[in-house]
């Protein structure tokens, strides 16, 4: 089914309906930027410190205080702090007022109002007591200290099983369905995060809130694809990329205006609502005609493609419509329409060539998203400790979107991701090898190299699968590419599970696999400015390119004699006079040759006699 260059040209291509999709599509890739750099930020704990000396009457309530203290954010109004005798540790200072600032942002979940509370007394801030119905915080450091990698790594997962569960779902039901459905949930979600009692409810609720953004963000890539012609497949993508970075920039600015964790997942929560309310209407997210076609939904794929036509400022002949000219395989007059038919995720492991492919680029997305904590982590002793490396991976991918818009429509697909991966790969080797031998500023330089690398190689592994993988398994098929990469940036809070213990193995296993993996991508096809594939058919027959472009032109075969100078044209008369020749030359033959005449002559068919075929 030739859908781009045939239907969707027909019915307008990239025109005003398409373009107004395309852009409402970008909107709510913001406040899904802001659910996944929450799980950075509200689980970010600045460094202990020991707890001042209560004062008498204090000491004498309680004697369990917590040994570590975080710092304490300045009241409202600026009130004068509460007093109290020096602590026992040597590092117990006052803390400066932009210091408290950046440690309290950085500590919204560890600490609210005040640093740690005093065991056994719900509500008591050092010294000071607050009634409220729900804690404000809790006591997250020094021995408790796992609990807040642990929570950032159970909502990396959640991401993970929801891009497995609504990928499946996708292919099933259609990519509005589960586009409508997690968008829908993840706002009773996302308002019981934020009246959570406890930590054990915070960390199972915020599971299944990443797998809701999850799926609304899979089935919205997917759909935005689809609903694109080849030569804007890639700018339509990277909008709703920078978008996204627009959101991750917006998140610390939202922080420092909220000052309050549940304040923070209220004000995304109501951002998700937003575009719930907006997206009932199907003219903003209309189910993809080419998914119904492929899929042998005709009377749908009908509807779709005739107000995609409409939309576009297109009138079109109801020949247009008709089953022979929409299906890749017509059925004939005498049977029964076609029935829809739907594949599963299993059948990608059954194939050759599209497991191939998949296995690769998750492959390389993991790589992307696993060695990007090498880079930050050289970034962390240089003030301001959270924001540096936050901005810096945030800004790195705005760079990589911006690199990827530039050159890979231009030079291809499998070239650039070569590039990159090298870059990254390099940049990580010298960083391992060299690190205590270079100075500070080459430390920095290849950092940022390697984080822009990294951001590069992930965003171009996950566009490069959604174009190899055929339409019917394009949902499950993505879904396994996102996962993997989502389990890579899952290595961060691992790693600080065990204080970065091992992280030098870390270092030398991502490394390695950068390098293995440039000669994996050289297995690749070439998808720059061809249709999408449909059906399984289409995606097994993608090839693998030669490397660079010929400049003479794209050929798939060159002939074995070079054509002579000026005779492209095509001339009946030498196709008669060779046609003549060839009968002439078989008719000679047939006589006294009975062995090539039993090669021209058909097989006989099982009724008859060996004998009466000759």
């Amino acid at each position: 089914m030739d859908f781009d260059g045939r239907l969707l040209a027909a019915a307008g291509g990239f025109g005003r309906r398409a373009r107004l999709v395309a852009a409402a599509s970008g909107l709510p890739a913001v406040p899904l930027a802001l659910g996944l750099a929450a799980g950075l930020l509200l689980a970010a704990t600045p460094p202990p410190r020991c707890r001042p000396a209560p004062a008498p009457a204090l000491r004498n309530a309680s004697a369990a205080w917590s040994p570590c203290l975080l710092p304490r954010a300045p009241p409202p109004g600026g009130a004068p702090q509460r007093h109290h005798a020096p602590g026992p540790c040597a590092r117990d200072a006052a803390l400066p007022a932009s210091q408290v600032r950046r440690a309290y942002l950085a500590g919204l979940l560890c600490g609210q109002e005040g640093g740690v509370r005093m065991r056994g007394r719900p509500g008591a801030f050092w010294g000071l007591t607050v009634s409220s119905p729900l804690p404000r915080q809790w006591d997250l450091v020094c021995s408790r200290h796992w609990q807040v990698p642990l929570e950032q790594a159970t909502y990396l997962l959640g991401w993970a099983l929801g891009y497995l569960g609504f990928g499946s779902a996708c292919d099933r039901f259609g990519r509005r369905a589960a586009f409508i459905s997690p968008l829908m949930l993840s706002i009773p979600l996302g308002i019981a995060v934020a009246l959570a009692v406890n930590y054990i409810m915070l960390a199972l609720l915020r599971l299944f809130f990443g797998a809701m953004l999850a799926g609304t963000s899979l089935s919205l890539y997917v759909a935005r694809l689809e609903w694109s012609d080849p030569p804007h497949r890639l700018i339509v993508t990277m909008g709703a990329g920078f978008c996204g970075v627009f959101g991750e920039l917006l998140w610390p600015g939202l922080a420092v205006a909220c000052k309050e964790w549940r304040l923070l997942q209220g004000a995304i929560t109501l951002g998700l609502a937003l575009p719930a309310l907006c997206y009932w209407c199907p003219s903003l997210f209309p189910e993809p005609a080419r998914w119904f076609l492929a899929t042998c939904q005709l009377e749908k794929g009908r509807r779709a493609l005739r107000s995609l036509a409409e939309g576009n400022g297109r009138s079109l002949e109801e020949d247009f419509y008709t089953a022979e000219h929409l299906l890749a395989e017509p059925p004939n007059l005498s049977e029964e329409p076609p029935q829809p038919r739907f594949h599963h995720v299993w059948e990608i492991f059954c194939t050759r060539v599209i497991w191939r492919n998949s296995l690769i680029l998750g492959f390389t997305a993991f790589i992307g998203s696993g060695i990007r904590h090498c880079f930050t982590r050289n970034l962390s002793p240089y003030p301001p400790h959270f924001y540096l490396p936050y901005f810096l991976v945030a800004g790195g991918e705005a760079v990589a979107l911006l690199f990827l818009c530039l050159t890979v429509d231009r030079f291809g697909r499998r070239p650039i991701l070569l590039l990159s991966t090298i870059l990254m790969g390099l940049s990580a080797m010298l960083l391992l090898a060299l690190t205590q031998y270079l100075a500070a500023w080459l430390i920095v330089a290849l950092s940022i190299l390697g984080i822009f690398a990294s951001q590069a190689v992930t965003a171009l592994s996950i566009f490069f699968a959604s174009e190899v993988l055929p339409t019917v398994v394009r949902g499950a098929g993505l879904g396994l590419i996102l996962a993997s990469s989502t389990l890579g940036l899952a290595a961060t809070p691992i790693l600080d599970l065990h204080h970065s213990r091992g992280f030098f193995l870390h270092h030398l296993v991502f490394a390695s696999f950068a390098i293995l993996s440039v000669l994996s991508i050289m297995l690749l096809p070439e998808t720059s400015g061809r249709p999408l594939p449909d059906s399984m058919r289409e995606g097994e027959r993608q090839r693998r390119p030669p490397l660079f472009r010929s400049t003479r032109g794209h050929r798939d075969q060159q002939p074995l004699l070079s054509p002579q100078p000026g005779g492209g044209a095509y001339n009946p008369a030498s196709y008669a006079r060779l046609v003549t020749a060839t009968k002439k030359m078989l008719g000679a033959h047939s006589s006294s040759d009975p062995q090539l005449r039993m090669e021209l002559l058909p097989e006989p068919s099982p009724h008859e006699s060996p004998a009466e075929g000759v």
